[in-house]
């Protein structure tokens, strides 16, 4: 529920991008290529939206979310 908030400050292609990443939904994570193929970008383009999103989730008041949940 928790990563689901911080997942929740993304627009949609990050949060799948970060999800297909780390596999966040089917356990399994994927290469830069592999998710730039699903989207039919380049990996340099998934590597940007990726760096992006984790800037976002660094952010102090949504990293004390996540640092929360990791804690558990």
């Amino acid at each position: 529920e928790q990563i689901k908030n911080a997942l929740g400050v993304l627009s949609d292609r990050e949060r799948e991008v970060l999800e297909q990443r780390f596999g966040l939904v089917d356990g399994q994570d994927h290469t830069l290529e592999e998710v730039g193929r699903y989207f039919g970008v380049t990996r340099e383009r998934i590597r940007q939206i990726e760096a992006k999103a984790l800037r976002k989730l660094r952010h102090p008041t949504r990293s004390r979310q996540l640092r929360d949940y990791l804690e558990l």
